[in-house]
């Protein structure tokens, strides 16, 4: 059926997966999808910014704690990701390479991609870019994640909540997505149309991702729940 993507609840595993995620010696084809994938997701990310209405949900939760602690956007971001790693502990999560690189290739995609991407004055043309930011984002991180190598912090905690849920990945990334909005909110950040578009859709755009990976190359074999 066309909406079985949103019943995704496992990352599975691929060709290009790693068979272990904290490995000094990963297979060669996993960096490399791994790298691709981020660099994917760094490139929607990209897009969102370009498109013009709103940051993304947990940059607007770092606003609302510069507003409430007096510190630097930089390091409220630091902070909250720290506090996000640290939530892994009682999920058991595993960090990995990609747990590394998931923050240093997206901010380089950024910091690269945005000077140059168009600017677009119409809303109707803002919501596709957004849209395209959307999907992007979510095939980049059902790429890197498939990879196996170690999520990053978000996605870490995504995985982590859907193994002891139970739930299928696009409602848990929503609800993550969306908690993180409302509490920033609350503390006083700031939200736009496109806030609201990326909260709602990457969930689905992460599990229509993985769906998409798994039908085109097969699943070798699926995470037990």
């Amino acid at each position: 059926m066309i909406f079985d993507f949103l019943r995704v609840k496992a990352v599975p595993q691929l060709f290009w997966s790693s068979p272990r995620v904290l490995t000094v010696r990963p297979p060669l084809i996993s960096v490399v999808f791994l790298v691709c994938g981020l660099v994917l997701f760094g490139l929607g990310e990209a897009f969102l910014v370009a498109a013009g209405l709103g940051v993304s949900p947990w940059t607007v939760l770092a606003q609302g704690v510069v507003l409430q602690t007096g510190l630097s956007l930089g390091w409220a971001t630091f902070w909250i990701s720290a506090s996000v790693l640290a939530l892994w502990l009682p999920l058991r999560q595993v960090p990995g390479l990609g747990t590394v690189l998931n923050a240093v290739i997206i901010a380089l995609v950024l910091g690269w991609v945005v000077p140059h991407l168009p600017r677009f004055p119409g809303l109707i043309s803002q919501i596709a870019y957004v849209v395209v930011g959307v999907l992007t984002t979510g095939l980049g991180g059902a790429i890197y994640l498939i990879a196996n190598l170690g999520p990053g912090p978000r996605d870490g905690l995504m995985t982590g909540l859907q193994r002891i849920t139970g739930l299928p990945i696009a409602w848990v990334r929503s609800g993550l997505e969306i908690s993180v909005v409302v509490a920033g909110v609350l503390l006083g950040g700031v939200f736009g149309l496109g806030t609201l578009l990326f909260a709602f859709g990457i969930g689905p755009a992460v599990a229509l991702g993985l769906f998409l990976c798994t039908r085109a190359v097969g699943v070798i074999q699926t995470p037990s729940q």
